[in-house]
């Protein structure tokens, strides 16, 4: 049994109104490093929704504030933005001049991509700047839809959105529980690891990351979870062929650094010798979608199960 991708493609996001209605001032926490911050939101024509994984972007346009989008990271590909001008490099930077040339009076994010001062360089020079931080996991996306939504005054259809994303996420995970193993003995033992290859980085993601989420929601057994593994922290051999893991989840690019999943067996040893490393059972998606946790969530979850129980499907 090889290998296979999760292939999703780039999702269109559905609005969940046409006519959005906003409401300022509004007066929100900003979740901070160095603390709640309380910011006055008095503008938001112009808006930049920058993080990892695009997710704070695709929120902004499933709650039907598109239009006020004026740029991008790297990481926001949904259909619809492919003309804005995208203002991080590829290490997910932020290039200061970009984003003020775009004139933005609402730079929303969630402190996964920087540096930190080139943000509060941002906020010192007028550009008010809201931080959001959701846990990650499968209730992140409605958590975001409705603090994103709090920032412009749209509580109610921030609810109704969190709604449609849970409505969503909890028909596909239903159809996943029908179909998969039930007995514990016959579940697939999974871990996600990450992978860079030309850094000679393999780190396993632990709690805390939300892979324990992901791999619950397809019905797996969450092997770092069991050992205890917190955080994202390098992968030890031992710890590894401990695990045995039946299933490997990876970032596509991660899989494509070390050549792919004959030459990452080959470059670690340790990898091989775990039933997913035997049956070269690897599956991989998009780097910006696996862990997203955004509106596109319910998709994600779709193409990883019918990835990992359908391959041939």
């Amino acid at each position: 049994m090889g290998s296979s991708t999760a292939v999703l493609g780039d999702v269109a996001i559905t609005p969940i109104t046409d006519e959005p209605v906003v409401s300022l001032p509004t007066t929100v926490i900003s979740d901070e490093l160095s603390g709640d911050r309380e910011v006055t939101v008095t503008s938001a024509d112009r808006v930049l929704a920058l993080d990892m994984s695009g997710s704070l972007a695709a929120t902004v346009w499933a709650l039907g504030l598109g239009d006020r989008l004026v740029g991008r990271d790297i990481s926001t590909t949904f259909p619809g933005v492919e003309s804005l001008p995208v203002v991080t490099g590829s290490g997910h930077a932020i290039s200061p001049e970009s984003v003020l040339e775009l004139r933005p009076d609402l730079l929303i994010t969630d402190g996964t991509i920087g540096p930190l001062d080139v943000v509060l360089q941002l906020r010192d020079a007028g550009i008010t700047v809201v931080f959001v931080r959701e846990e990650p996991g499968l209730d992140a996306p409605a958590a975001m839809a409705r603090s994103v939504a709090g920032i412009f005054g749209m509580e109610g259809t921030g609810d109704a959105l969190a709604t449609r994303i849970t409505q969503e996420l909890d028909t596909v995970l239903g159809t996943i529980a029908e179909n998969a193993p039930s007995s514990r003995d016959q579940k697939l033992r999974m871990v996600f690891l990450y992978i860079r290859g030309a850094n000679g980085i393999y780190y396993l993601f632990g709690q805390e990351s939300g892979a324990g989420d992901l791999i619950e929601g397809l019905q797996g057994i969450d092997i770092a979870t069991e050992i205890g593994w917190t955080g994202l922290r390098p992968m030890t051999d031992e710890a590894l062929i401990a695990a045995n893991p039946d299933l490997i989840l990876v970032m596509s690019e991660g899989l494509e650094s070390v050549g792919g999943p004959e030459e990452l067996v080959r470059l670690k040893p340790a990898i091989g010798l775990t039933a997913a490393g035997q049956n070269l059972r690897f599956v991989d998606m998009a780097d910006s979608q696996v862990l997203s946790f955004g509106p596109r969530t319910p998709a994600v979850m779709d193409a990883l199960a019918r990835a990992i129980y359908d391959p041939a499907g």
